[in-house]
């Protein structure tokens, strides 16, 4: 899993996306981008930019790929943190040099890069073997323009579950069955609430029922379509009833002491895993081996996952062709075998990136999946269902922006600092329009 370790927000936006692997990687200077040509040998060289720990590489993708076209080298440069890597890849895509023949871009920056820089990149679902049908839709649509050219073709989702503690709950007189669990909030995030009010009347002491109020607003504003823009383009997060209700339910979580009052990402997030600080957490699939990692040996067969109140997702990411390569069609190619549903599925079953081909699903590496530091849970068939009903959200060039104010700038002075709902949401806004220059 990728992720930087400042914020919640930033995470989104650095880490997220591709798996259950280790945290952002170092950069890896292979070769100058944009520099795809022969060998020498006849060989055909191709260059991938990514940032962080992709997992392409990782799963022994690329290595396959050479196997089985021996004319071809891939080779992988990689940028840490996204938010150092998106700004150059704009740069770059505004002067048509310095690309990778393949770039990967993030769920959060795919509006603006559909929106302003689709005529600079190769429409990939004309590639042969690809296909829309073999994706989500949704996905699909994130990664197409206006025109109708799919530009981004969809490596992984980030679909959301609960993760819950099963011996905190039973301390507290809660059930314990992953589908009992379910039952309890299936539908709506207010029922959520409510289980963390009847967990905290029978708690043990010093535990608290959620991570944060910043994590629940999170994953209650991912299960919605419209967020912070309309689909005209407007910034509609003031008005928009459903952030309003994201905000509320997380200010409730707050206000009635449920959470452990932690900032995701942080070090003591971590800690708070390992030492088993909190009950539950909104989960999407690159999380678990995270959790896995904090929670430690302790909390192996103590963890397990249930379906959310509505399926939400976080995380994600694409694969681009900049038109400017000199070897676009092999390019083409390889993007779309990168992000075939049987390659997925791979990629999936080696660094826990949930495929974004929903053909994907049925495949046994999928279907089949279980988790044994989580009970055992099946989770893909949990994952697949979150997926397959999540909504197609409307995306804007500023999303990450207006998240991350919204988080740690306004939740979090309620949730850490005492500070009222309205002052919080106060806050927030003035932060968001001085960065949006409103």
């Amino acid at each position: 899993m990728r992720t930087t370790t400042r914020t919640r927000a930033v995470a989104l936006a650095a880490v997220v996306t591709l798996g259950a692997s280790a945290l952002a990687g170092c950069a890896e200077d292979a070769e100058e981008p944009g520099a795809s040509s022969g060998d020498g040998g006849g060989r055909t060289t191709l260059t991938v930019g990514v940032f962080g720990v992709f997992g392409l590489k990782e799963a022994g993708l690329y290595d396959e790929y050479m196997r089985q076209n021996p004319d071809v080298v891939i080779k992988q440069t990689s940028i840490e943190r996204n938010e150092n890597y998106y700004p150059q890849l704009l740069t770059h895509l505004g002067s048509g040099s310095g690309l990778a023949d393949i770039q990967a871009v993030e769920v959060n920056n795919i509006a603006e890069v559909v929106a302003t820089q689709s005529d600079k990149l190769v429409d990939l679902g004309k590639t042969p073997g690809v296909a829309e049908s073999s994706y989500l839709d949704w996905k699909w649509r994130q990664g197409t323009a206006e025109s109708g050219a799919t530009v981004g073709l969809g490596t992984d989702v980030g679909p959301q579950g609960i993760c819950y503690r099963k011996d905190l709950f039973k301390k507290a007189g809660l059930p314990t069955d992953r589908e009992a669990v379910g039952k309890l909030w299936a539908g709506d995030w207010g029922k959520y609430l409510a289980a963390g009010r009847k967990f905290q009347e029978k708690a043990p002491e010093g535990k608290a029922f959620v991570d944060s109020a910043a994590g629940v607003m999170a994953a209650v504003t991912g299960s919605y379509a419209e967020r912070y823009y309309d689909k005209d383009g407007e910034v509609v997060y003031k008005s928009n009833p459903r952030v309003k209700e994201a905000w509320n339910i997380a200010s409730d979580f707050a206000t009635s002491g449920l959470t452990a009052k932690l900032q995701q990402f942080q070090p003591t997030w971590d800690q708070g895993y390992a030492n088993g600080t909190f009950a539950t957490v909104s989960c999407p699939a690159w999380m678990l081996g995270y959790i896995k990692t904090k929670a430690g040996e302790q909390g192996k067969d103590q963890w397990d996952i249930a379906q959310a109140p509505k399926p939400s997702n976080w995380g994600g990411s694409f694969l681009v062709v900049p038109k400017a390569g000199k070897r676009t069609e092999e390019a083409a190619k390889l993007a779309a075998w990168l992000t075939a549903p049987e390659q997925q599925a791979k990629l999936f079953a080696e660094q826990g990136s949930f495929p974004s081909a929903s053909a994907a699903y049925d495949l046994p590496a999928v279907a089949d999946s279980k988790n044994a530091y989580f009970g055992d849970a099946p989770i893909g068939k949990i994952f697949a269902e979150a997926a397959e009903g999540a909504p197609v959200q409307v995306l804007g060039p500023k999303d990450l922006i207006i998240a991350q104010n919204l988080a740690d700038v306004g939740m979090l002075q309620v949730d850490q600092k005492g500070k009222s709902p309205k002052e919080g949401w106060q806050a927030a806004v003035k932060a968001i329009d001085n960065a949006l220059d409103q």
